[in-house]
């Protein structure tokens, strides 16, 4: 009987011991997932941090195709450097000696040549300029004043950004390169394509003074479109 009541006993010790191994198990794995969880929304919060924190400078640039957001981040302690095209990845260099130099990429269907000048200003402090086709952004700018026209205008509900290269006569409407047809007319030349069911043209007169040149004119539906400064 006392062998008996022994073994019962041995039984029911080894039956708990089981039960708080398991419980001690589920115990442990809830907390290495607990764990892991918690690295991970650390890491990911620090690595929003470290985005925000290492933007250093945002452009914006109006090419024929459209107007590109340009964003760069500049780690000054591992000398990270990444470029952001309109919010996508162009260029990444995660581990630089050099803090100081130059990247070169391209931005936009008609693959512009871009490059970001980073330079020391003193200590710790740096400037970085943006360069579009070998000129700084300020000149390019007022260069393609001079080499393009720009017209804003709503069609069907859609806004339209239609921009002529005037050294080609190329025409593009929201970043799509449009299919022309061109004819002389009396007075200069007209430019036809079309807009969903709209008809335009852009016509170049003769303005009849060497400073100016040759005036473009945008019609829409026989409607002259006034141009817009960019």
């Amino acid at each position: 009987m006392k062998l008996l009541d022994f073994f019962l006993d041995f039984l029911l010790f080894c039956f708990h011991s089981i039960l708080i191994r398991l419980d001690l198990d589920q115990l442990v794995a809830m907390a290495s997932q607990e764990e892991i969880l918690y690295e991970d929304e650390l890491r990911s919060r620090y690595g929003h941090l470290e985005k925000m924190t290492d933007l250093v400078a945002v452009w914006e640039v109006a090419l024929s195709d459209g107007v590109h957001k340009i964003e760069f981040e500049h780690g000054t302690t591992s000398g990270k450097r990444v470029v952001y095209v309109d919010g996508k990845e162009a260029l990444r260099r995660d581990w630089m000696f050099k803090l100081v130099g130059k990247e070169t990429f391209s931005v936009g269907g008609t693959e512009t040549k871009a490059t970001i000048n980073i330079d020391a200003v003193s200590g710790f402090a740096y400037e970085y300029t943006l360069e579009i086709n070998g000129k700084s952004l300020k000149k390019y700018m007022e260069n393609r004043s001079k080499t393009s026209s720009t017209w804003v205008i709503n069609l069907d509900g859609v806004d339209c950004r239609i921009v002529l290269e005037k050294d080609t006569m190329d025409i593009w409407c929201n970043g799509k390169k449009m299919e022309t047809a061109g004819e002389f007319v009396d007075d200069g030349t007209e430019t036809h394509f079309t807009i969903g069911d709209h008809d335009c043209y852009i016509k170049a007169v003769s303005s009849g003074k060497r400073r100016e040149g040759i005036i473009h004119s945008l019609i829409v539906d026989e409607t002259e479109i006034p141009e817009a400064a960019e």
